[in-house]
């Protein structure tokens, strides 16, 4: 009997799993960031400030962070698939309670435990694709979920958005959670059951992943590029809300339609970097990144958007080519290796997120410019040495 080397591009299976994982990458993070567009509801209802109102993302956003890196080697032993599943569920069902939560702290306990409970998609999507797609078609299916997260970031806040105008927050955070388990259920049916995990028995744990001469170089690649990314967009409303554009909340919202370009990426460039070697394509998106950065130095509106534009194709297209080489690379801890990947993306956004908003506040826009500048100089020396590093094998 042959020995099955992973779904092929091109196959039924394939395109089973590639929508399966769309689906996963939407409803994940639609059901973690829909709620960002309601705070000034959730403000307006409780009584609370704006900071305060925040921690009904924060508290989602923030735990996932840790609750990955248990995720991750959870999924070592009982398996990609059925945690996925279950993370699913899990998040459609208590974000649909979240919509009938009695109060403020019944709301925010929710959203704790659906961030908690959501980390059981992005720490096991890496390695899942990685096991059971054939090594020269990773790229293109890892860019598909990581397209479908960016479609998910921007269309659970349209969504919401559009549904709280009509019937308010409640009906808008329970729209969403029923578009979560709707999607949950077709990941069910959609994605094949696993064909090449097996139980594993670590060697090393993380001391084992860190020897790795490539692992902690995407590590450190996932956590200055989300950082310059996250940079962007946390303070590019506050440059536009402020003379001489003074823009209104709604057209500065309009911004995330540019995650659109970020799905196209991320599925483009996967698929470039299948055909043509991760070490030579992946410099190219963070040098797209930095000169998006660059264009949003300049002072008409229309280049500051274009700017931002750019900028959304070089992050989603590092993203996708960094996650993808991660799965390769971890051959015998890909779950743990793909949650160490995400904690660092995610530390990369709280960590270094904040400390651009002291380059805002001190430097404004040259300074954030700056600070994020920095930053992709720091990934592109990165990827040098990543190009240096021996492949662990023909293909990897």
């Amino acid at each position: 009997m042959p020995v099955f080397e992973g779904h092929a591009r091109g196959s039924a299976d394939y395109r089973r799993l590639t929508l399966a994982m769309l689906f996963a990458g939407f409803s994940t993070f639609s059901l973690l960031y829909a709620v960002q567009p309601l705070l000034p509801l959730l403000a307006a209802e409780y009584r609370l400030s704006a900071e305060g109102a925040s921690l009904a993302v924060s508290l989602a956003t923030g735990p996932l962070a840790f609750a990955i890196l248990v995720a991750g080697a959870i999924s070592d032993r009982v398996g990609r698939r059925p945690m996925m599943v279950a993370a699913m569920i899990a998040g459609g069902a208590l974000t649909l309670a979240a919509a009938v939560a009695p109060g403020w702290y019944a709301l925010l306990a929710l959203r704790l435990l659906a961030g908690v409970a959501l980390a059981g998609v992005p720490a096991v999507a890496m390695a899942y694709v990685a096991e059971e797609v054939d090594a020269a078609s990773v790229g293109d299916a890892m860019g598909l979920y990581i397209a479908g997260s960016a479609l998910g970031g921007m269309g659970g806040r349209l969504v919401a958005s559009l549904v709280a105008d009509v019937g308010g927050w409640r009906w808008a955070i329970g729209a969403v959670g029923l578009a979560g388990l709707a999607m949950a259920e077709a990941f069910r049916r959609l994605a094949p059951p696993s064909r090449r995990f097996a139980v594993t028995v670590r060697r090393g744990g993380w001391r084992a992943l860190f020897a790795d001469r490539a692992l902690p170089l995407l590590y450190a690649e996932a956590f200055v590029l989300m950082g310059a990314f996250v940079t962007v967009y946390n303070y590019v409303g506050f440059r536009l809300m402020a003379p001489p554009y003074a823009l209104g909340q709604a057209a500065v919202g309009a911004i995330f339609l540019l995650y659109v370009l970020g799905s196209a990426s991320s599925a483009w460039f996967g698929g470039l970097a299948g055909r043509l070697g991760r070490r030579l394509v992946f410099p190219v998106p963070v040098l797209i990144l930095g000169a998006g950065v660059a264009l949003t130095a300049a002072r008409p509106l229309a280049l500051v958007v274009a700017g931002i534009a750019v900028v959304t194709i070089g992050f989603f297209g590092a993203h996708s080519i960094a996650s993808a080489w991660v799965g390769r690379r971890a051959e015998g801890n890909r779950g743990q290796a793909a949650a160490l990947y995400l904690f660092f993306y995610y530390l990369g956004s709280s960590v270094l997120g904040s400390a651009g908003g002291f380059a805002w506040t001190h430097g404004g826009w040259g300074g954030v410019v700056w600070f994020c500048l920095a930053l992709g100089a720091v990934a592109l020396v990165g990827a040098g040495l990543l190009a240096r590093v021996r492949p662990l094998a023909v293909g990897a």
